[in-house]
């Protein structure tokens, strides 16, 4: 027997660590889906809570609290990453479905205004804590060559959320008002946590930059996975964040974060406006909840395509076509057309929209080693939410001035300037690259 010849003792053993990877994506997976659904609930019952001036708002309020919402998560997603680095990125996935869970419950107990903005910012907290570190796992516990992939069908996760957030609306508002959707999408989490506590690893890297080897080797054995090398470790715990900026990388993180600034205005804009600018257009309530869904069912589509283009041509690329390409049907929403013709538009619109913005993450991902990926996704998420404050507060304001037309022109003027944001990163990278 040649030397190169498989046992099958091996092949069950490398069968059996395959399957432990899948069922850890799969977990990364459903503990997304309800961030995603969390995170699209509030778009969904805006317009049954305007509609019945249910707190006292208005556009304008609704489109701040969505921003509160939004500025939560980008204090979860800047801290996560570091923290996950100090103190495990178990704990800190664990952490924050129990934040956003309860945050989740007030929400939907929420008495004012007040409360209700207070509760979604701490959710928006908890969600926005979430994404980098379930990335982050897709990514570790993946073969090289699929990450791209592996991040998009994780992120197909939250774009589930979305399509199913608007369902729940439909099922639930008209006969028991908006707080039982809030109410009912947090029950699944108090299902999944036990879960979660049990089966979910600790990253191997982690374990090594850490300081525990031997857990480290000991896990990575199991679930058949390499350990990068481990680096001088100093005692700057900063010192992930201070290597997005070394040796000329600042111009590419810049690039990024800019990047994500515009995915993530289009992402959180038209997620949470959709609806009601639809409505505003001349459409019924009805139709304007589906185009939500369409829109999500289309970015689950999307995030396969753009994983699997991604890990071929790579992710840079895809995230310059898919913006330019978001600007065209993003700006076709807003025009008068058939309500058939429309939910085709809407659904290539989501295909292109949601996949573009995580085709990022997977950028940042690939171009980071395993020790600073954690901190690299958790900041140019966090940049990002600088965008998904501004979209759902531009589109508060225009749809109070009753400019709610414009909407659209703007977030695809966003996508163009996304585009042209990661054809300045390449040419940042390969500057360096001939440096």
């Amino acid at each position: 027997m040649s030397s190169s010849a498989t046992t099958p003792l091996a092949q069950a053993s490398g069968t059996a660590a395959h399957r432990s990877r899948n069922a850890v994506i799969a977990l990364c997976w459903a503990l997304v889906l309800l961030d995603g659904i969390d995170t699209f609930i509030y778009g969904s019952v805006l317009p049954d809570m305007l509609g019945g001036k249910s707190l006292g708002l208005t556009a304008a309020t609704a489109g701040t609290i969505g921003s509160w919402s939004n500025f939560g998560m980008l204090l979860g997603t800047i801290l996560s990453g570091m923290a996950s680095n100090w103190i495990g990125r178990r704990v800190v996935v664990l952490t924050s479905v129990c934040v956003f869970t309860v945050a989740t419950l007030g929400t939907g107990w929420s008495q004012s205004a007040a409360m209700f903005g207070t509760f979604r910012f701490v959710c928006g907290f908890g969600l926005g804590a979430l994404l980098p570190i379930a990335i982050s796992y897709g990514m570790e516990f993946t073969a090289k060559g699929r990450r791209a992939l592996a991040t998009g069908v994780i992120m197909t996760a939250h774009q589930t959320g979305g399509a199913v957030a608007p369902l729940i609306a439909l099922w639930l508002v008209d006969d028991f008002g908006w707080r039982s959707a809030f109410l009912a999408s947090a029950v699944p989490a108090l299902i999944l946590l036990p879960v979660a506590y049990k089966l979910l690893p600790e990253s191997p890297t982690n374990l090594l930059t850490r300081g525990r080897r031997a857990d480290a080797e000991r896990l990575a054995a199991s679930f058949g996975t390499e350990l990068p090398e481990p680096k001088e470790r100093g005692t700057d715990k900063l010192d992930a964040l201070k290597n997005l900026f070394r040796g000329g990388q600042w111009s590419t993180t810049l690039c990024f974060w800019l990047t994500s600034f515009a995915g993530l205005l289009l992402v959180y804009g038209v997620g949470q406006w959709l609806p009601k600018i639809m409505v505003d257009l001349g459409y019924d309530t009805g139709d304007s909840l589906l185009f939500s869904t369409f829109l999500n069912v289309g970015g689950i589509c999307g995030m396969l395509i753009a994983g699997r283009t991604a890990d071929r041509i790579g992710p840079r690329k895809v995230v310059i076509a898919w913006f330019v390409l978001t600007a065209v049907f993003v700006y076709l929403m807003g025009v008068e057309m058939s309500v058939g013709v429309l939910y085709v538009v809407v659904f290539f619109a989501g295909l292109l929209l949601f996949s573009g913005q995580t085709m990022v993450y997977a950028t940042v991902g690939t171009h980071h080693n395993d020790e600073d990926r954690p901190t690299a996704l958790g900041w140019v998420s966090g940049m990002g939410r600088f965008g998904a404050i501004f979209g759902p507060w531009i589109g508060g304001a225009l749809i109070a001035a009753g400019n709610a037309d414009l909407g659209f022109t703007m977030y695809a003027c966003a996508a163009l300037f996304g585009a042209v944001m990661m054809a300045l990163a390449a040419l940042t990278i390969k500057a360096r690259a001939k440096a």
